[in-house]
């Protein structure tokens, strides 16, 4: 079946599914493959379920049914579909990556257009090659704006979702030490989030820079873009700010170029490296005309979800919980953010750092030299890497099983506390005990 067929279906039936624990009555069901399940098998399942078509690419699970569309290749057929799909919409996508707060900004950019325009977002992270697709396919009819998170662990990836999503709008919030395995290097790094850019010169798009990241000011500058939007701290950005209180949640300053006052606004965010992500939502919406406002109702109205930038207050402890992901750059960020926030007893707990290649051990080595020197009340490193590297001067475990046993010996009390690994780490298992 070619992508126009498949899409006069998708406009009568308009609800995509890949999961049978999720089918929807009357839906398509697209037989996603996976590395340890073949969705081809739950086609029947998926009909019983009230699926009204199930998309398969594998003759075994073929029926001589109506309902049943073979296709050459499932994934590649719910991109297409997907991408058709998007080419039919004339509303403004803004395209979002980077190596650390796609999410925050995501949401933050999310929450202030919202003010103003019936705004849709990705879903918690579905930013790759299904969930891109995945995000288009389910966007509301009546939409004005969409913003589309895109991640990457390998070279071309970003610019396939480009392709897919057609950016009209976007911005990289900045570039680190991420997927090392996959990118193969920092360079690798730069040059994939950088597709951003590409595709956004190539189609006439308006980007949005933070104008003081030396990274990302070059890649703009590598490839002749001069019309960009700017936001950052110095005075030659068009938008700029900066804070004026952690304690530990931020309140920032926000001001045009061009204007004399500025404004400033409390927020539900801690994380002095939210700033930035905040700056860009500010651009954002001002480009798109919102009122300071409107703006400012937006970026205090955000409440972080999913163990990013959170603060929980228990009953022992203040708890920064931000292990939702790591790397080298969020993990410097989150530690020296940790010194800024006003507490008289501060603990830091840091788990190991996931896919960092053969970086790895150098950049946990540059993750304890930078923790020892806030002198905090309590410094314990958890995981494997870590382990490796112990030495007399912190606490370490070799999992985060070890650190739940030790705690319960001897519980934390009366501090502020920031929880900061990979996601396998699985810190959550600690704030019981927090």
């Amino acid at each position: 079946m070619q992508v126009a067929e498949l899409y006069q279906l998708y406009l009568t039936y308009s609800k995509v599914c890949t999961d049978t624990r999720q089918i929807s009555p009357d839906c398509l069901f697209f037989a996603l493959k996976g590395d340890s399940f073949n969705g081809n098998s739950f086609a029947e399942q998926a009909l019983a379920a009230g699926a009204k078509y199930v998309v398969i690419d594998d003759k075994n699970y073929y029926q001589d049914n109506p309902a049943y569309i073979l296709v050459d290749d499932v994934l590649a057929s719910l991109q297409a579909l997907a991408k058709y799909h998007r080419l039919q919409l004339n509303i403004p996508f803004i395209g979002i990556t980077g190596t650390n707060g796609k999410t925050t900004s995501k949401e933050l950019v999310h929450a202030v257009l919202s003010q103003r325009y019936k705004t849709f977002a990705t879903k918690g992270n579905l930013n790759n090659h299904i969930g891109v697709p995945l995000t288009i396919l389910s966007l509301p009819k009546d939409l004005e704006i969409a913003i589309i998170e895109m991640g990457a662990n390998h070279i071309r990836e970003i610019a396939f979702l480009c392709d897919i999503a057609r950016p009209t709008h976007g911005f990289i919030t900045n570039v680190g030490k991420a997927h090392l395995e996959g990118f193969g290097s920092f360079e690798g790094v730069m040059k994939t989030k950088g597709e951003l850019y590409d595709f956004l010169k190539e189609n006439q798009g308006q980007l949005f820079i933070q104008g003081d990241n030396e990274y990302l000011t070059a890649m703009a500058a590598d490839r002749g873009i001069n019309n960009a939007i700017t936001y950052g701290f110095s005075e030659n950005n068009s938008i700029q700010g900066g804070l004026v209180i952690a304690d530990p949640l931020l309140t920032i300053f926000w001001k045009l170029a061009e204007e004399k006052g500025q404004q400033e606004v409390a927020t539900h965010l801690t994380g002095a490296y939210n700033i930035e992500n905040m700056l860009a939502a500010v651009a954002i919406g001002h480009h798109f005309e919102l009122s300071a406002l409107e703006i400012n109702a937006g970026l205090n109205g955000y409440v972080p979800q999913n163990n990013r930038s959170q603060i929980n207050k228990t009953e022992k402890n203040t708890v920064i919980a931000d292990y939702y992901n790591a790397n080298a750059s969020s993990m410097a960020a989150a530690i020296a953010n940790l010194q800024v926030i006003q507490a008289e007893k501060k603990v830091a707990i840091l788990g190991d750092m996931f896919e960092m290649g053969d970086q790895s051990e150098e950049e946990h080595k540059k993750v304890i030299e930078q923790a020892k020197k806030l002198n905090l009340n309590g410094l314990i490193f958890v995981g494997k890497a870590f382990y490796a590297l112990r030495d007399e001067e912190a606490q370490y475990f070799e999992s985060t099983e070890d650190l739940k046993t030790a705690l319960k010996e001897k519980p934390l009390e009366g501090n502020l506390i920031l929880l900061k690994a990979s996601r396998g780490m699985a810190f959550e298992r600690l704030m019981e005990l927090l």
